[in-house]
């Protein structure tokens, strides 16, 4: 590919990436701009400005002499990166009326226009290092329209109305298949990004594990059989419970899934098409990683290892359920089985670097090295998650407590 395809190429994924951004924010009114329903989420317009705030800060004052659009969007937008400036304190984003969202569609405006020009304009020499930070930048985004529809949901959930984000959604269908198994021989493997395409810097170095023999489910676990474990007073056996689970879902009280409602005697499921009646068929989602390991105990079985769901995960076409099908929830799986997409599966894996592993440099290194504590790794995509965004060797994390993700249960044993 010539120099110039290949700026034309990354142009029109910039443009491409940017507006689906928008896209996604279009079903909202205006208030909805602003609700952020807990310290984990953030209002949709927080996300249209942070998204905008990493090219400001990260790559247009590297390559041309950029002016920011604001004094203080610097202070406002960032999420993190304590080396560049003090961030906004995150539970607190929800308060601040201003910027209105007028305002932050004219911040990303400005911000595309000195983006367009300065991949235009950009020497040679320099398109390389341009060219990966643009990349990376775009990455980011896509991480970040999946947290709008999370944080979309979440933020709408706690309306006695139940509204939905969108009502033209479609409903899925009611069978489910037959939980089929892969079995896997043991040996050494290698897991990591190989190289040749985009990947996140805790993806890497690919290096070798040992992989034991084991077999893993085809499928997610579903409704029904996630309904079968609460009738079953699966919530109240503390002997399928890590201790700290069982001491978190007793001091919140809870008892099924985190947007399952019980009304009249029926269970009910609040999406982002509002309030239906619970599918049995469909995969179960929404749990913590305590939710899904107790069930993983109850079924006799335990949670994939990261190295092997990743294997699984190389050996298969990369196709599912994921934003683009336009569905915005997890379908029941098909006789293929269910791989990607759909929802994030839990894996027994802390999150934590690979050996050799080294952060990019400079401030883009607090991206993903420093929260490699304390939490827990998830593979495979959602139903959220741009297809173009996701691999076998992607690392998604988070708390073993948190929900609001949309993460599923895979079961696993050893052979």
């Amino acid at each position: 590919m010539s120099d110039e395809q290949e700026r034309q190429g990354l142009m029109a994924r910039y443009r491409q990436v940017r507006a689906t951004t928008e896209q996604l924010c279009a079903p909202l009114a205006p208030d909805d701009f602003q609700i952020q329903s807990i310290p984990q989420t953030s209002p949709p317009k927080w996300h249209l400005a942070h998204v905008s705030w990493f090219f400001e800060n990260f790559v247009l004052p590297l390559f041309s002499n950029y002016r920011p659009y604001h004094p203080l969007f610097g202070h406002l937008f960032n999420s993190y990166y304590q080396s560049v400036g003090e961030p906004f304190p995150r539970p607190d984003r929800g308060l601040l009326s201003r910027p209105t969202v007028g305002e932050i569609y004219g911040y990303r405006r400005y911000v595309d226009e000195q983006m367009l020009a300065l991949l235009t304009a950009v020497s040679n020499d320099r398109w390389p290092e341009l060219q990966n930070r643009v990349v990376l930048g775009l990455n980011h985004e896509q991480q970040h329209q999946e947290l709008l529809l999370m944080d979309i949901k979440h933020n709408l959930s706690i309306s006695p109305l139940f509204p939905a984000y969108r009502d033209d959604l479609p409903q899925n269908g009611i069978a489910a298949t037959e939980m089929g198994w892969q079995e896997q021989h043991g040996g050494l493997y290698e897991i990591g990004a190989a190289g040749g395409e985009f990947a996140f810097d805790n993806e890497t170095p690919r290096h070798r594990v040992l992989v034991n023999d084991h077999r893993l489910a085809d499928r997610f676990v579903t409704n029904g059989e996630y309904l079968a474990f609460i009738e079953d007073g699966g919530y109240r056996d503390a002997r399928l419970w890590l201790a700290d689970g069982w001491a978190l879902i007793n001091q919140r009280g809870w008892q099924q899934p985190l947007y399952w409602r019980q009304r009249d005697g029926e269970w009910r499921e609040f999406t982002l098409a509002g309030i239906r009646s619970l599918n049995p068929a469909e995969p179960v989602c929404h749990l913590s990683y305590y939710e899904a390991d107790a069930y993983a105990c109850w079924a006799g079985k335990r949670l994939p290892r990261e190295e092997e769901l990743e294997l699984a995960l190389t050996q298969r076409p990369l196709s599912g359920n994921f934003v683009e099908s336009d569905r915005l929830h997890p379908a029941p799986a098909s006789s293929d089985g269910q791989w990607f997409g759909d929802l994030w599966a839990w894996t027994a894996s802390s999150y934590g670097a690979y050996p050799g592993f080294r952060p990019l440099a400079g401030s883009l290194g607090e991206y993903n090295g420093k929260f490699m504590a304390n939490q827990m790794v998830l593979k495979g995509g959602s139903c959220a998650t741009p297809q173009q965004h996701c691999r076998a060797s992607y690392r998604n994390f988070f708390y073993p407590d948190e929900r609001w993700a949309f993460c599923g249960l895979r079961l696993a044993e050893d052979l």
